[in-house]
């Protein structure tokens, strides 16, 4: 597979510059949200960590620059974009391989493999709930194809005894998500991500683990914005989201 070319991808900064990854210029796009999910995983050295779904390969590189010696593997069904995750893994200087393949068809190697942690950000628009993108790679990524609970098998499986599966979603798909996780995992963590104080969430971080047995634990909202209104034009984050998304930090979970 020969790679995009110059004029079809944008070179494109994360962390602050400490990630940098070429992206399709027109389809789907990594960005905040790929960030926060990298955060999110509380990986530590020498640790195997799988991504489904991995796009370019953002949230990965953005886990491997926080955390350093781990072994990373990511799935993409789309060829340009598995294409270009190899790429930026390659300048990244990132121990990555990026298998090609559907998540529900997995290729017999990596159905043999077991991981320390599975991250993923499963698209967030169930089948016929908003007209589908007119760009394939963005509606293959956004436009859910693969059921949510397919998704949440094959991480359960693919995780070591007490390894740890860690998604980002949208709030209005947790329902979707709650059943799954319940019955192929426990010890399950729901991280409400709000706009502003006084505003409702509009992401979460899951967090379930490989034979845990806590209970679902609901935590207070980690608030992005300061402020409860938008009054100027700079991002306004508050301390712990420009410590994440600019310096690396992993987010603070409750």
């Amino acid at each position: 597979m020969t790679s995009k070319s110059e004029e079809s991808v944008t070179r494109d900064a994360f962390l602050g510059g400490r990630v940098t990854a070429l992206q399709p210029k027109n389809g789907f796009r990594s960005g905040v949200d790929a960030v926060l999910l990298a955060s999110a995983v509380q990986a530590v050295s020498g640790q195997k960590v799988l991504e489904l779904g991995c796009g370019v390969g953002v949230a990965s590189l953005c886990l491997n620059a926080r955390v350093s010696g781990l072994r990373l593997t990511g799935v993409e069904l789309q060829p340009d974009y598995a294409e270009l995750a190899r790429q930026n893994a390659t300048a990244a200087g990132a121990a990555m391989r990026i298998f090609e393949a559907d998540l529900a068809k997995l290729p017999a190697d990596l159905r043999q493999e077991q991981f320390d942690h599975v991250m993923a950000n499963p698209p967030y628009y169930a089948v016929g709930s908003r007209k589908p993108a007119k760009n394939v790679g963005r509606e293959t990524a956004l436009g859910e194809a693969t059921l949510m609970q397919t998704w949440i098998e094959v991480a359960a499986k693919r995780l070591a005894p007490k390894g740890y599966a860690t998604f980002i979603q949208r709030t209005d798909r947790l329902a979707d998500m709650l059943g799954p996780l319940s019955a192929c995992l426990g010890s399950i963590e729901v991280q409400p991500l709000a706009p502003r104080d006084g505003k409702d969430s509009h992401l979460v971080i899951l967090r379930a683990r490989k034979d845990g047995r806590a209970p679902l634990v609901l935590h207070a909202p980690l608030i992005l914005h300061e402020g409860s209104v938008h009054l100027k034009d700079a991002k306004d984050y508050q301390t712990w989201a420009v410590d994440v998304l600019r310096n690396g930090h992993p987010m603070p979970l409750r």
